[in-house]
């Protein structure tokens, strides 16, 4: 009997124990917690974070001249409209290359023929997607022929799209420029140089604000390149999706990154 009391008493003390110790034991694991925690949140509150810039002028080294040559005929008139947009469009490749734009520099699309409807109140109207009058009746069709230029004779091909509205309206062709946009081919490169730039100007920004606290900046935590925005010379638009300008023949070319830095 007096051994079955004690072996309770044995077990109770044991018990009370390895209450004691698992106790014991998470009282340090929240200790430890607890410290990396306020370690870890001590580590964000001494992280600074600073957005950087850098820009370059360029000009644009390649253009690209989209014009369109058309003609419109009647309804028996198709193929004599189609023998003088081969015509027109010798003559255009023949002032092209006098003007010194090589062969090579000129793409000539297809013909595009629209036929040209008659609605019940004689109105007239267009159709195009290679679309048929359907019931109403033809009565002409337009040819159009897309003439794209591109070039690194940026100045030059500039001045020839001006130039060369009267001298086609004085040859009888009906010649529309689309579209006359310019481009710099070396943006690959120069982002990279932006960016570096970018960067020193983010790090002296730091350097800058973590004085002004009595601090100084120490490792480099993260950093993120921005979106680059290619605007005219004098713009200040920005896009958060980048810009590129086609229009303008001088250009500026913006980098910007974000870092962040520990501080000490």
């Amino acid at each position: 009997m007096e051994n079955s009391t004690e072996t309770k008493a044995v077990c109770k003390i044991s018990d009370i124990v390895w209450a004691a110790i698992a106790i014991g034991a998470s009282i340090i694991l929240a200790t430890i917690i607890g410290a990396d925690s306020f370690y870890r949140s001590k580590q964000l509150s001494n992280v600074l974070s600073v957005t950087g810039s850098a820009e370059r002028m360029v000009s644009s080294d390649t253009v690209k001249w989209q014009s369109v040559l058309s003609r419109s005929v009647d309804a028996y008139g198709l193929k004599q409209g189609s023998a003088a947009m081969k015509n027109d469009l010798q003559i255009i490749k023949k002032y092209f290359k006098d003007s010194g734009v090589e062969d090579g520099e000129v793409v000539v699309n297809p013909v595009t023929v629209s036929p040209v409807c008659e609605s019940q109140n004689g109105i007239f109207y267009d159709k195009y997607g290679g679309q048929t009058c359907g019931s109403s009746r033809t009565t002409g069709y337009n040819l159009q022929q897309v003439i794209t230029v591109e070039s690194t004779k940026v100045k030059e091909v500039g001045d020839l799209s001006q130039a060369s509205s009267d001298y086609f309206i004085g040859q009888g062709l009906v010649f529309t420029t689309q579209s006359l946009e310019y481009y710099y081919s070396k943006l690959a490169d120069l982002r990279l140089d932006l960016l570096s730039d970018a960067t020193k100007d983010a790090k002296a920004r730091a350097e800058k604000i973590a004085q002004s606290t009595g601090k100084e900046i120490d490792a480099l935590q993260s950093a993120s390149m921005g979106v680059f925005q290619v605007t005219a010379k004098n713009s200040v638009d920005v896009s958060d999706y980048g810009i590129y300008d086609t229009n303008s023949l001088e250009k500026k070319v913006t980098g910007v990154v974000r870092v962040s830095f520990s501080l000490k």
